[in-house]
C-alpha cells in the first residue's frame, strides 16, 4: 500500500511496510468488529414502548466471555505484532551486514555534509570527497553510515529507504542501508532542531555501478581539510 505513494527503494523497505500494514489490518478488522457490535447493540436495546430496562451486573460466565474472549485474542494480535516488529528491528538496526562501503554523515544547524571515502576506499584519510547536502551511493551495494550531530540532536531520515535515525551530539550512531533502485531521493531532518528545521534538506543520489565511478573519478581532489578544518 505505501509502495503506491512512495517507492520502496532500499532492502528492508518491503519488510517496513509489511508491518505498517498488518498493524493497519488488525487494528481495522478490530475496528470494524467493534464498531459493527455498539452499532448493533444500540439498534437490538433501544428504547421501545412497554419494554422495561434490564438490569445487567456483568458478572454472569456468559455476559464475561464478550470480555474475555475478545481480550484474549487482542493479547494474541499483540504477540503476533511483537514478533514480527522485534525480528524486524534486530535485522534493521541491530545485525549489520558487511559493508561495500562507509559514508559519514554529519548533521549541524542547520545542513548536512557528507564524507565519502576516495579511492582508497577508506574514511578520514587524504583522499575523502566531502560533499554538502547531497550524498553519492551505489544502487545494491550495502553502506554502513557514521551519523554525527555537531551541536544539537538531528534525526537522518530517508523516506523512500524507511530508514530514520537520531543523530545525538557526542555520539558516532552506526547503522546500514542498501539501496535497490536507481535515482535521486529525499533526505530530511525529523528532530525539531531549531527555527531553521523545515531548511534543512538533502539529498541522496543512488547511482548505477559506471555512474558512480564517474561521479568519483570526477571528485578526486583532497577535500579532506575541509572537514577538518577548524569550524
Amino acid at each position: 500500500m505505501t509502495e503506491t505513494y512512495m517507492p520502496q527503494a532500499s532492502s528492508f523497505a518491503a519488510d517496513i511496510d509489511f508491518v505498517i500494514l498488518l498493524i493497519t489490518i488488525i487494528v481495522g478488522v478490530w475496528w470494524l468488529l467493534t464498531e459493527g457490535l455498539f452499532i448493533g447493540l444500540i439498534v437490538a436495546f433501544r428504547k421501545q414502548a412497554g419494554v422495561k430496562a434490564q438490569y445487567i451486573t456483568g458478572y454472569e460466565p456468559h455476559q464475561k466471555r464478550w470480555i474475555a474472549i475478545p481480550h484474549e485474542l487482542v493479547l494474541l494480535c499483540d504477540i503476533v505484532v511483537l514478533v514480527v516488529a522485534v525480528r524486524l528491528w534486530v535485522d534493521v538496526k541491530q545485525d549489520l551486514p558487511p559493508a561495500d562501503g562507509t559514508v559519514r554523515i554529519i548533521a549541524q544547524q542547520w545542513a548536512w555534509s557528507f564524507v565519502h571515502p576516495g579511492a582508497d576506499a577508506k574514511l578520514d584519510t587524504e583522499d575523502d570527497i566531502v560533499t554538502g547536502d547531497e550524498v553519492h551511493v551505489e544502487v545494491n551495494k550495502v553502506y554502513h553510515f557514521k551519523l554525527e550531530a555537531r551541536d544539537v540532536m538531528h534525526s537522518f531520515s530517508v523516506p523512500a529507504f524507511r530508514l530514520k535515525q537520531d543523530a545525538i551530539p557526542g555520539r558516532v550512531i552506526t547503522g546500514w542501508f542498501k539501496p535497490t533502485m536507481t535515482g535521486t531521493f529525499d533526505i530530511q531532518c525529523t528532530e525539531i532542531c531549531g527555527v531553521g528545521h523545515a531548511l534543512m534538506p538533502a539529498r541522496i543520489v543512488v547511482d548505477s555501478h559506471a555512474a558512480h565511478a564517474a561521479w568519483l573519478s570526477g571528485h578526486q581532489k583532497n577535500t579532506y581539510a575541509a572537514l577538518t578544518a577548524p569550524q
